[in-house]
């Protein structure tokens, strides 16, 4: 960095004085000299916390370079990349489990031919354009250098980074790279009714490290969050928090939850790319789909490596290209192959080959459709889930209490006398928001009025009319204070039904 020719700066400063409160105004001149000695200083202690391994210099004045990109073009960028590993290694590697002990000794994780490079030509060998390793998974056992906790891969007899050794090979071969993190830690206690402060600012110090010092990260996956199986909610870990903590971080990084299968396939909640983890029984609509997407599967009967896998048959290549990764990527779909290294810290012979295959098979394509035109995704808590609600006439058991039960498989449903429907929200004490999303249980061709209730009176939530065919619709507004919000149905084609109605106050 040079500093030559360097304008002399000027400063006016304005001090108290102790004894008469009076103001004098001194100049402080600031000379080419004195910048130079500052810059040295600064340089001086950002290479020494580096060398704690507390910052990377590398991210700190690399990152400054990349141009943030608006999140549509992210996410068609994303899209663009077609298909990708998935490498699940960690603690359950050497113990032929996909969840290890909590507890399990770190004198147990050592490869003693680890080679991430093998893992990325691998890769590249099928034509894939990306990685994503797995750094923490559910039992809480971080494969990076982290000062978070002693119980960590540089505790092992391993003793290496290998989210850097991972980052620095996918690199050098060419391939993006990305993360995989599970909120669920079940060594640190990071688990259902039990989470604490200290807790989550573990969870951001966490990524804080994963996303400072190991350069740009395409996409965090993270997992383990608002699962049926894990229970850990987007309020007992606040996502809105999370989420602007790594865009903060690294604007160009997409978030993305696995675990957003409870939320319909229309709209985005909670991530920016909807993700389908097919050995769990989701599946993308390839006729249907708008939205950007990522579909997984382990080429291995499991998503960590197991004792059996070497003389065990992978998954048929063909089939893997031909009807996954070929029409997915026509269906604005990204496809993620999971392929786990053994316990020495490689990839077996019959993944190798069957990777090769893949890439005799499959060519990215020169071009991908273009996504269509969607809605930001809805990343705040719902100010509506579990309040106090109320409605017009109900069909039968289908009462109020189902359209703000955090549950999109049940349903508010009209009784078929009522010629204009409303339902409505009661907060404990007045509440901003601005965002109302509608979510209907099955397609009405409804029209909504929308209105607050503050200090006595009803006023009219003003938002654009939306035309659509989803079953979801996203009102987007000026921020308002209520004590209740309401909606009254219009006009329907068919006997309505709410599956859920959010009330967000997002941060814009």
């Amino acid at each position: 960095m040079s500093l030559v020719g360097m304008p002399t700066l000027v400063i006016s400063v304005r001090f108290l004085s102790g004894v008469n409160n009076k103001t004098t105004k001194p100049k402080l001149i600031i000379t080419n000299k004195t910048i130079r000695m500052t810059m040295k200083r600064i340089l001086a202690i950002v290479l020494t916390i580096s060398s704690l391994g507390m910052i990377s210099v590398k991210s700190v004045f690399g990152q400054q370079k990349l141009t943030n990109k608006p999140l549509p073009a992210l996410q068609q960028d994303f899209v663009n990349l077609g298909f990708g590993m998935f490498i699940h290694y960690g603690m359950p590697t050497f113990m032929d489990q996909d969840w290890s002990d909590p507890d399990a000794p770190l004198e147990l994780f050592n490869s003693p031919k680890f080679d991430a490079d093998q893992w990325a030509k691998a890769a590249k060998s099928a034509n894939m354009t990306y990685g994503c390793l797995t750094t923490k998974h559910h039992s809480g056992f971080p494969i990076w250098n982290t000062k978070t906790t002693d119980y960590n891969v540089m505790h092992t007899p391993f003793g290496r980074d290998v989210v850097k050794e991972y980052a620095d090979a996918f690199r050098k071969n060419g391939l993006k790279v990305m993360l995989y993190y599970s909120i669920l830690d079940t060594h640190h206690g990071i688990r259902p009714n039990q989470i604490t402060p200290e807790h989550i600012q573990m969870i951001k110090d966490q990524l804080t490290e994963l996303l400072t010092n190991y350069g740009e990260i395409t996409a965090l996956i993270i997992d383990g969050w608002d699962a049926p199986w894990s229970r850990i909610s987007y309020d007992d870990v606040p996502f809105e928090d999370i989420y602007y903590l790594i865009k903060s971080l690294q604007p160009n990084c997409l978030v993305m939850d696995l675990n957003a299968a409870k939320y319909p396939s229309e709209a985005l909640f909670y991530t920016d790319i909807k993700s389908y983890e097919q050995g769990a029984g989701q599946f993308i609509s390839k006729e249907h789909n708008k939205l950007p997407a990522l579909a997984c599967l382990p080429l291995q009967a499991n998503w960590f490596w197991k004792e059996s896998f070497p003389g065990t048959s992978v998954k048929d290549v063909k089939e893997l290209i031909n009807d996954f990764v070929i029409p997915y990527n026509n269906a604005y779909c990204n496809f993620i192959l999971n392929v786990a290294p053994n316990k020495y810290g490689l990839i077996d012979d019959n993944a190798l080959e069957a990777l090769k295959e893949m890439g005799e098979l499959y060519q990215l394509p020169e071009s991908f459709p273009v996504l269509p035109t969607f809605d930001a995704p809805i990343i705040s808590s719902n100010l509506a889930k579990h309040k106090k609600s109320n409605s017009s006439w109900s069909d039968d058991m289908n009462i109020m209490d189902f359209a703000n039960d955090d549950n999109f498989g049940s349903s508010w449903v009209s009784n078929r006398e009522v010629k204009k429907p409303w339902y409505e929200i009661t907060f404990d004490k007045a509440e901003a928001f601005n965002t109302l999303v509608i979510t209907e249980g099955r397609f009405s061709n409804s029209t909504y009025v929308l209105a607050y209730f503050a200090n006595g009176n009803w006023y009219p939530v003003h938002t654009e009319e939306i035309a659509s065919k989803s079953k979801i619709k996203i009102f987007r507004f000026d921020r308002v204070w209520g004590e209740k919000v309401k909606l009254t149905i219009q006009s329907f084609e068919r006997q309505p039904a709410i599956a859920e109605f959010g009330v967000y106050n997002e941060r814009r």
